[in-house]
């Protein structure tokens, strides 16, 4: 009888019950930063995140974007990963003031869902020029319109670039059902827009002042055939690990370049002191990283030949002194390799021209150094090789009168007279292969 009383109370209870309690039922949201230039480090944090998340059962990943953009190749293979996820993805540009600009715009066109906080920015996603000197695309002739001239090879390139570039956001855009006219303004007039003109423009799906906020909005909302629920979900950040970092920091072009420096130096010091072997292993381990980072960089091939070209002929100024001839020549070259490796013009991705200008100055330094002590080395007196046998003096007894031989240094050498000996000695003139010239000197040491 009891029990039966109880009974409605009990059922209020659980209907006042907070939701945080009432749909516990462990669904998880996680927040992964992509921050910085979009490159290869940035690529593969993403793809392993969209595949622990899956296998998770992760209810929603939600980008945290702050990005000046990046590489082609890695955002495209980002946006592979986001098309591809069972997962649903939210890119949401933070905190205020942070922008997804170039690459990171198209990211955000990708994601199941787009949100912005205040106070952020999008946009500028023309791809950058082929060559310095590139010229804009040239737009197609109007109806009634007389064709332009025939565009250079230069300007056809930059058009095939910037319609694929357009082709690619326009098929985005149409994915998600977002503004496909703005995006294509910001490919080809690189059109920018804040969070509130985004919105407005259909550009994103809302803004949101956090992630709380964020989180709370899309409880109920659709991805296709998907309803979220995130009320009462538990948030977790994502923190790359160190393979992250490491990856992060070898595809910093600056980095790459004094890990070849480092390594390139460090065999050559153990070329010229054999044995010592630190050198050896600090540089191959350097150069093998540096070469790593430069297959993850889009390089210059004509401007890493350049490079190798200087490097090898500072190497041939150290081993075959020329003068400076090599030394110079080798400077010069591993400039104009530095300033082509990097075949990009995202300027996060530029090697740094103070950087440059010093490795340049210290292989310069080298080669002087090398120089001056091969030129010293010329007035040195010769204390090795069979040279530093002749002025010796050895003992004459009947050894070299029946077997034409001699003592010198507890080595017997076979050895000829220039004339008559006289005394008990004689001294060395010549060295004729293994044969000793000797001379009767013992009178004329001042001679």
């Amino acid at each position: 009888m009891t029990l039966v009383r109880l009974l409605p109370l009990l059922l209020t209870l659980i209907l006042l019950l907070p939701s945080t309690l009432r749909s516990d039922s462990g669904a998880q949201v996680w927040v992964l930063p992509i921050q910085g230039v979009i490159g290869p480090a940035t690529s593969e944090l993403l793809l392993n995140t969209l595949e622990d998340a899956a296998n998770a059962n992760v209810e929603l990943l939600v980008l945290a974007m702050d990005t000046p953009g990046g590489l082609d190749s890695a955002m495209r293979e980002m946006i592979q990963g986001i098309l591809a996820s069972p997962v649903p993805v939210a890119g949401y540009v933070s905190p205020p003031g942070a922008r997804a600009a170039s690459a990171g715009t198209y990211l955000l066109y990708a994601c199941h869902i787009a949100a912005m906080a205040p106070a952020t920015n999008l946009g500028a996603a023309t791809p950058v020029a082929l060559s310095p000197g590139a010229s804009p695309a040239t737009p197609n002739p109007t109806e009634g319109e007389a064709p332009a001239q025939a565009p250079s090879n230069e300007q056809s390139m930059r058009n095939k670039v910037v319609n694929d570039a357009v082709a690619y956001i326009r098929g985005l855009a149409e994915l998600r059902g977002r503004n496909v006219e703005w995006a294509e303004r910001a490919v080809r007039e690189g059109a920018s827009l804040s969070a509130v003109d985004a919105l407005e423009q259909g550009v994103v799906d809302m803004m949101a002042g956090d992630l709380v906020a964020l989180v709370a909005a899309l409880d109920g909302h659709r991805v296709g055939e998907r309803s979220l629920t995130t009320a009462g979900a538990s948030v977790v950040t994502i923190e790359p690990g160190w393979r992250h970092n490491l990856l992060q920091a070898l595809t910093n072009p600056n980095v790459a370049l004094l890990l070849l420096m480092l390594g390139f130096y460090g065999l050559v010091l153990e070329f010229y002191s054999p044995g010592v072997g630190l050198p050896a292993i600090v540089g191959g381990i350097s150069l093998l990283l540096g070469l790593y980072a430069l297959n993850l960089l889009p390089i210059n091939l004509a401007g890493a030949g350049l490079m190798l070209l200087g490097l090898a002929l500072m190497v041939t100024e150290a081993f075959l002194p020329s003068f400076g001839l090599f030394g110079i020549g080798g400077v010069v070259a591993f400039l104009a390799g530095a300033l082509l490796l990097m075949d990009t013009d995202v300027p996060e991705l530029q090697l740094a021209m103070p950087l440059v200008s010093a490795v340049a100055v210290a292989s310069a330094l080298f080669t002087i150094l090398v120089l001056r002590m091969a030129l010293r080395s010329r007035n040195q007196v010769v204390v090795t090789g069979v040279q530093t046998l002749v002025g010796k003096r050895v003992a004459v007894d009947e050894r070299l009168r029946s077997q034409g031989m001699v003592e010198l240094g507890g080595e017997l050498w076979q050895a000829r007279c220039e004339g008559e000996i006289t005394g008990s000695s004689a001294t060395v003139v010549a060295v004729e292969g293994l044969t000793l010239v000797l001379a009767d000197k013992e009178n004329n040491h001042d001679g």
